[in-house]
């Protein structure tokens, strides 16, 4: 194969919503650390996220203040600053927008390791940005001129950088580009009991405007195996025609 095996490894309410005030729930706690130890026992040495995603939990909303960098044009071909990270954090970020002050995500929790930064980018990033992510030691690939093709990115990844085993989780967007574009193998879902009702919350996959009309993935069972606390842990692979 010459690219990774995806496996969209993700956690939702009962109706299929990966964010909402359900994850408040005190009794929801519980499941992300079953979905950090899940995460663990798949051995990946890559995990992907969206730059909403990124922006939330790792840079903090933290701006870059690039406009007096008097910088010479870059050209727009990847950068490798390190192909033999121990793990990898791709973050999806189209124009270069997030904030990042060091190379690397440190671990966060028992499950994680500290992982090199690899930005995903489109042609249209600034070369301010290029150049701060080059003078901190981030890699960074690119995915397209103005949208990104994510069957290419995940072709870089693996030539770049010897990357078998992505693991994509979320947003909703990326998810659903990935399956607009075949891309996902396996299907891991975290199910947690509680319903979060709303109806402007993000969904598993979600489609964005610019993308074709998506067609109907089916996927078969693999494996089901029930929580404590009724929560439900659901493994599918996509099936191939």
């Amino acid at each position: 194969m010459e690219r990774p095996y995806i496996i969209c490894h993700m956690a939702t309410s009962l109706d299929g919503k990966i964010i909402g005030d359900y994850l408040k729930v005190e009794r929801a706690a519980v499941f992300t650390e079953v979905y950090e130890e899940i995460h663990e026992r798949y051995g990946s040495k890559a995990w992907m996220c969206g730059r909403v995603t990124m922006e939330e939990h790792f840079t903090f909303g933290h701006k870059l203040d690039l406009k007096h960098e008097d910088i010479l044009p870059i050209p727009r071909t990847d950068y490798v600053a390190n192909k033999n990270a121990e793990s990898y954090a791709i973050a999806v970020d189209p124009s270069g927008k997030l904030g990042w002050t060091e190379n690397s995500i440190e671990s966060w929790n028992e499950h994680r390791t500290d992982d090199h930064i690899v930005e995903v980018l489109t042609e249209q990033v600034s070369d301010a940005y290029l150049a701060h992510l080059r003078k901190i030691g981030i890699s960074y690939i690119f995915g397209g001129k103005e949208h990104l093709n994510f069957t290419v990115v995940v072709q870089k990844l693996k030539s770049l950088f010897s990357i078998d085993k992505l693991m994509l989780e979320g947003g909703g967007f990326l998810n659903g580009s990935f399956l607009n574009e075949g891309l996902i193998d396996e299907l891991s879902l975290l199910l947690v009991p509680i319903a979060d009702g709303a109806s402007n919350s993000v969904t598993l996959f979600e489609t964005s405007s610019f993308l074709n009309k998506a067609n109907p993935v089916n996927f078969s069972l693999k494996a089901l195996e029930k929580l404590d606390d009724s929560g439900l842990w659901i493994r599918y692979v996509t099936k191939r025609d």
